[in-house]
């Protein structure tokens, strides 16, 4: 866990523990609260689907303190089997939520935290944002009553926060809806010029991403963290139950691949005498495996079909050379994911 900012709270000052995603309403809901001279501290959670940048972007911007929490191995478990199923590809959207408060609400105990918020707007997205899916959310989280929407507060029922008096319902909002109107005039009022689109940051939302995913957890079944990674990058291929070749687009790409390169468990190869991709062989490291990675490797060059190319194959630090025919990419059409 990273903490970027201490806070500087008063004794007896409320304390309002948020999620954020960077986002306009995450920045809004923060600053609704300190106009009631709430104290407040927001968390961002990470995985290899979605990052803290935007939520540090924000943070640096208002002087809201962040923390930041990877929670990768609860949320593949999660992963698993969400109980509200997933969305249109593998967006588990309203136990990713419930799993999220339910984390927070570990660190408001632990820090004496009042109760938790968020930037959600009733009505913003129809599937995980109605009354149903907001409920079925807090019921989760393990944190009944104690889950705060300062944007569309006077929409739902009042929570047990608003009934202790830790928070004033009147002076909360009642947005709904998809449109930004409401939420751009509040930006001015509040002096904020600069926030991201309000588009999504979550890979799970992508359906190519969510097929290469798809095929890690129900094919290959076993992998390791940096294999999650993998898959924002580059092109997927399947070789068996176990193996993966991926093939580099860019010099970009080729570095981003190298950032989650296990060294003593997978192979590199590149091409030895031309330019070319990077490649990433993972699993069975079998001769014909190896072949059909090099063979791979070599289709994405400018080398000539019919023609030769050398392809330097790479493991824990011992470097071959393998000469390959060269054939056109296309022929590994079936095997791309």
């Amino acid at each position: 866990m990273k903490i970027d900012k201490t806070s500087s709270q008063t004794k007896n000052q409320v304390k309002g523990l948020g999620l954020c995603s960077g986002g306009l309403d995450s920045i809004l809901s923060a600053l609704l609260l300190q106009r009631q001279e709430i104290d407040v501290t927001w968390i961002c959670f990470e995985t290899p689907f979605f990052s803290s940048k935007s939520a540090q972007k924000a943070s640096r911007m208002t002087g809201v303190p962040l923390i930041t929490l990877d929670i990768t191995d609860d949320y593949m478990e999660m992963m698993k089997h969400p109980k509200a199923g997933f969305g249109k590809n593998m967006n588990p959207c309203m136990d990713c939520h419930a799993l999220m408060f339910a984390r927070a609400g570990e660190i408001l105990k632990s820090q004496d935290f009042h109760f938790l918020f968020s930037g959600e707007v009733l009505g913003q997205r129809p599937k995980s944002q109605n009354k149903n899916s907001l409920r079925y959310v807090e019921k989760n989280s393990g944190f009944d009553g104690q889950i705060l929407r300062p944007l569309c507060a006077k929409l739902l029922p009042e929570t047990l926060v608003e009934q202790k008096g830790l928070v004033d319902r009147e002076k909360l909002m009642d947005i709904s809806g998809r449109s930004r109107k409401v939420q751009m005039q509040m930006a001015l009022d509040f002096g904020i010029k600069t926030y991201p689109a309000p588009a999504g940051g979550c890979l799970l939302t992508d359906k190519i991403f969510s097929n290469r995913l798809k095929d890690l957890m129900y094919t290959q079944k076993v992998f390791e963290k940096n294999e999650l990674h993998y898959l924002k990058h580059g092109r997927h291929f399947r070789l068996d139950s176990k193996t993966k070749v991926i093939v580099g687009r860019s010099q970009t790409d080729n570095q981003a691949l190298l950032n989650y390169f296990e060294k003593d468990r997978d192979f590199l190869l590149k091409p030895a005498k031309i330019a070319g991709p990077d490649v990433i062989l993972t699993g069975n490291d079998t001769q014909k495996n190896i072949k059909t990675a090099a063979m791979l490797c070599a289709s994405y060059t400018k080398s000539i079909p019919g023609e030769n190319t050398d392809i330097k194959v790479i493991k824990k630090g011992n470097e071959t050379i393998h000469s390959i025919k060269t054939i056109k990419a296309i022929e590994f059409k079936e095997l791309m994911i």
